[in-house]
């Protein structure tokens, strides 16, 4: 069982990799067009040629003013590498992404609780996806479209968790470089002492070395 299991597993990943590349180039590129497979191909190379637009600037050492202006910042979306990225730091919503939420809305959401459900609940339609297979290979799609919506969930709610790891990432961060300064400062302390103390015998024995010298 672990081993259909596991063979589940892989076999979801690779489905839902292949899903995300044509769903990514349907909406960037489109499916029929030629020109943006190819860009989306040189995007995601993983050496990539140069963009086009660099021969607008080739003329730019003899004469600076020919080259156009730096484009303005982009505000919104946009596209880098074939992936969709935005200015916005937020997270959106699953509303807004399409997908259906399968934990409660509102603030006052228990993360705890809510991934430990949405954990079990991933474990139930797995099993019951290797059953379909094996019984009714089939009707695989639904129960691939359940698990797919569960992880969805799962991963918003640890996206939701971020900036709370950020703080406390911080937090920790500047904890530790308090301990290092305070243990600087004592360490510093201790050798400001140890060289007091050998000044200190120092002088005493230049003392009793120069009261030996008086006396004889």
């Amino acid at each position: 069982m672990r081993l259909i299991v596991v063979w589940v597993i892989e076999w979801w990943r690779c489905r839902w990799r292949c899903q995300c590349r044509d769903a990514k180039e349907t909406v960037f590129l489109g499916l029929n067009s030629v020109f943006g497979r190819k860009v989306l191909a040189m995007a995601t190379a993983t050496y990539p040629p140069p963009p086009p637009y660099y021969k607008l600037y080739k003329d730019y050492l003899q004469d600076p003013k020919s080259a156009p202006e730096p484009p303005p910042p982009i505000e919104g979306t946009y596209i880098c590498y074939g992936g969709n990225y935005t200015t916005d730091d937020i997270l959106p919503s699953l509303e807004d992404q399409g997908v259906r939420q399968l934990y409660p809305k509102g603030p006052n959401i228990d993360f705890k609780k809510e991934l430990r459900s949405l954990n079990r609940e991933l474990q139930l339609h797995i099993l019951e996806l290797a059953d379909i297979l094996v019984e009714r290979p089939s009707q695989y799609a639904r129960r691939v479209e359940d698990i797919s919506l569960i992880f969805k969930n799962l991963h918003h709610l640890l996206n939701s968790l971020r900036p709370h790891q950020a703080r406390a990432t911080l937090i920790h961060i500047l904890e530790l470089q308090i301990q290092r300064r305070k243990q600087a400062v004592e360490d510093i302390k201790r050798r400001r002492e140890e060289a007091q103390r050998l000044l200190k015998e120092s002088i005493g024995t230049l003392e009793d070395t120069g009261a030996s010298f008086v006396l004889k």
